[in-house]
């Protein structure tokens, strides 16, 4: 059974940082494609960032482009959101996915499987 852990939320006042982490056990990691969506009260599930099975290629929402990274270690079966200058407008549960047919989709039903999530709350 496959199973994603993220870790890594937390309070942070706006402008810090924060470094989520999503642990996968029971497929090999190397083989997935990783995804990292979020979800706001009252607000649908929003894709984030995405990164290939190698970690060669990513992609991000325009909203965080340029202050969030996504990279991997496949050696540790761990993804990782590095997030800067964080806003406000960030504050939600971040969810990691992952996807068997290793694309690069930002949609949620092109993943397989899911996180239980991890609440970021960014002060003003």
């Amino acid at each position: 059974q496959v199973q994603l852990v993220e870790s890594g939320g937390g309070l942070v006042q706006a402008g810090g940082s924060l470094r989520l982490s999503c642990a996968v056990s029971g497929r090999t990691f190397s083989s997935l494609s990783m995804g990292w969506f979020r979800q706001a009260p009252g607000e649908e599930r929003e894709f984030v960032a995405v990164i290939t099975r190698s970690g060669g290629n990513t992609r991000y929402a325009d909203s965080v482009k340029g202050r969030f990274t996504i990279s991997r270690d496949n050696a540790k079966n761990t993804v990782y959101l590095q997030m800067n200058s964080l806003l406000p407008e960030d504050t939600a549960v971040y969810y990691c996915a992952a996807e068997v047919s290793g694309g690069m989709t930002r949609t949620l039903r092109g993943y397989d499987y899911w996180g239980q999530g991890t609440q970021v709350t960014v002060s003003s």
